[in-house]
């Protein structure tokens, strides 16, 4: 045993021996060093500094930098739980015919060491031959110029190194640990280890109930975006936990209650089916949860990913419909001499840049929330929690500001509002602190077309009589918010003609201190909007493929799994009576069975989380919840495709295997 290069060559020769555990393997290591590398590449090259947004691109390409490391120990280990446990065998025998631990400890580091060295440089090969056709997908999504040329990432390379020469060590050292825990006559008879009848564990079944109850709960309750970001993490711990909990007591005593029905139970198609997935049930139930998990991982990531990428247009109209939109605080009296001022600046100065206004909407409004307490609007400082479902957003405007937006002529008393409301309605008469008010009219549509947007789930635009009731509301505010309450601000809205380059200099030029306010450029917020959304749905398809890679991997080692545990039961089955159509007939309900309960319940999770999801979304801005059921049913559509191939595939493996050697 100590001739040179003896256990490299068998190391090497065992490797080829079980190409089918390792090739699955070191495929799924490759893709994942490919993927990590890809994504340094991103994150550290000079092109992506130069762009509009580099910093919340640079953060989300983090984000995805550590998701991917972190899955990817996670999934390597797992594909070396399952090689493990299928050569217990082998290496009990190994040590019985005398090879001694330290000796075998010495075959698993050449065998590490060569699949890690092997992975590492394909992983790094693939990586760096894709990442410049990854970078052109990524900048077509943002909307960004595209530079040819050809460059490799030294920093990739040593973080992908470092990072996979570390997981596959932690790796080894699990094995190596686990082998010097183990007895020799252990490793031999390990292959009957777990045939003992799984008992129905009635308190994790009521706890998976308890806690998927609970998570389904806290979906559908919240009522505002900033509760359901607040939330949601809770909520995907609870459906994990009430997942596994159900999948691992749920399905046993599922399966229990079958058997006891014996004109169900005594057929030869579901006797062999339902006997089968009994005896290993507790280790099946964790990997049909594992699927299930990564199966509603993907169709979230995607869905979503997509969806705030197809609807980023609809929120740049959202959060600036014009060219340019100008807001000047004032301090609520005296504002037209002001406002009439800053108007004319406004002109004189896009006059001399050589540009025209197009259209312009000029007026001035107030904005603040308060709470709703029976019908008064409180206004009280630490009150307004505007994650609450009686906070409310408030926007006013004069009825001259209505008249001259809408081309209408209503006259109001000063106790009158006309009011639209995106939300809860407020009621018929309210007060907002002491002034009172009834409302006239509920208006269909906010007057307003500019960028009102509140994390609130309610927003009032309410038109009140003239600016001394504007004013009287501007005092109440000022009493209760002191230092923090908003101004009385005048809002300029307009297009502009020429290029967008033009329009970008004529706003550069308004925004360069000569007039003191807020400024957005539709045209330089386009720009960190595609780097925003663009760089969130690259994140989304790139998880979105990893957790796909994790799911097929889980699916494929366990129906090999499967069928060599299956391999004898099926034989003796066969020899005391049951045909070939029988025996096939019972594969496919058990792998049925395996197979699409997982994707039935991920599209459960999925219904269950709709309302917190839409919730989220408006986080970005982006209601549009058609969008996100057509982005849903077709990421569901696709997924499922590609889950029937899988289906179809791993059925063959599994009948072979189960055929094999009768």
């Amino acid at each position: 045993m100590r001739k040179s290069g003896f256990y490299p060559n068998l190391a090497l020769t065992n490797i080829l021996r079980s190409g089918q555990f390792y090739l699955p393997y070191f495929l799924t290591c490759a893709a994942t060093i490919a993927m990590f590398y890809i994504l340094c590449f991103l994150t550290y090259n000079d092109m992506i500094d130069t762009m509009p947004g580099a910093q919340n691109l640079q953060v989300i390409l983090y984000l995805g930098c550590i998701v991917v490391g972190l899955f990817s120990l996670v999934i390597i280990s797992y594909s070396n739980s399952f090689i493990m446990k299928r050569r217990r065998r082998e290496l009990g025998l190994y040590n019985i015919l005398g090879m001694e631990k330290r000796h075998i400890a010495r075959l698993l580091c050449c065998e590490s060491a060569l699949l890690g060295i092997v992975s590492i440089l394909c992983g790094l090969t693939i990586g760096i031959l894709l990442s410049k056709l990854i970078l052109l997908l990524l900048l077509k999504l943002l909307h960004f110029t595209v530079k040819m040329g050809f460059s490799v990432s030294t920093t990739g390379i040593f973080v992908t190194t470092l990072l996979f020469a570390a997981i596959f060590l932690l790796v080894l050292l699990k094995n190596l640990f686990q082998v010097r825990l183990s007895k020799p006559v252990e490793l031999l008879h390990s292959s009957a280890v777990g045939e003992r009848e799984p008992k129905t564990k009635w308190i994790v079944a009521i706890l998976g109930l308890l806690t998927l109850g609970g998570g389904y709960t806290i979906a559908n309750v919240v009522r505002s975006p900033l509760q359901a970001l607040l939330l949601f993490f809770l909520a995907v711990i609870l459906v994990i936990i009430g997942t596994y909990c159900l999948f691992t007591a749920g399905s046993i005593a599922l399966l229990k209650r079958l058997r006891a029905n014996k004109n169900y139970y005594y057929k030869a198609k579901h006797f062999t089916a339902i006997s089968g997935l009994l005896y290993r049930m507790k280790q099946n139930a964790v990997g049909l949860a594992s699927i299930c998990i990564l199966s509603t991982m993907v169709l979230v990531t995607v869905s979503t990913t997509v969806c705030l990428y197809l609807g980023s247009n609809q929120v740049l109209d959202l959060r600036c419909p014009t060219d340019i939109a100008i807001a000047i605080d004032l301090n609520g009296e005296g504002h037209k001499t002001t406002a009439d001022a800053a108007q004319t600046k406004v002109k004189t100065i896009v006059a001399k840049e050589g540009r025209t206004i197009a259209s312009m909407q000029a007026y001035h409004r107030l904005q603040f929330g308060a709470q709703l307490n029976g019908d008064t609007l409180v206004m009280r400082p630490g009150r307004s929690d505007d994650s609450a479902d009686d906070y409310h957003s408030l926007f006013f405007i004069t009825a001259e500001t209505y008249n001259q937006l809408t081309g209408k002529h209503t006259a109001l008393a000063e106790d009158e509002v006309l009011c639209n409301a995106l939300g809860t309605e407020l009621p018929e008469h309210f007060s907002v602190e002491e002034l009172d008010f009834t409302i006239k009219q509920r208006l269909d549509a906010s007057p307003v077309e500019n960028s009102v947007f509140s994390y609130s789930s309610n927003v009032q635009c309410l038109v009140v009589a003239n600016d001394a009731v504007l004013n009287k509301i501007y005092q109440a505010q000022k009493t209760a918010y002191g230092d923090y309450a908003t101004s009385i601000r005048y809002e300029m809205d307009f297009n502009l003609d020429g290029s967008d380059a033009e329009k970008i200099q004529c706003y550069q030029r308004l925004n360069d201190g000569s007039i003191l306010g807020t400024f957005r450029s539709r045209q330089e917020m386009s720009a960190d909007f595609y780097t925003f959304y663009g760089g969130f749905l690259f994140l989304g398809l790139f998880l979105g493929l990893l957790f796909l890679i994790a799911t097929v991997l889980i699916i494929y080692y366990k129906q090999i799994s499967e069928g060599y545990e299956d391999q004898r039961r099926f034989e003796i089955m066969q020899k005391v009576g049951m045909s070939e159509k029988e025996v096939r007939r019972s594969v496919q309900q058990q792998i049925l069975l395996v197979f699409f309960l997982p994707l039935i319940m991920a599209g459960i999770h999925i219904l269950a989380a709709f309302n917190m999801i839409t919730r989220l979304l408006a986080v970005f801005a982006l209601t549009n919840v058609q969008l996100f059921i057509l982005c849903t049913a077709s990421t569901l559509l696709i997924f499922g495709v590609i889950y029937a191939l899988v289906y179809w595939v791993t059925a063959r493996t599994y009948y072979k295997i189960v055929r094999a050697h009768r």
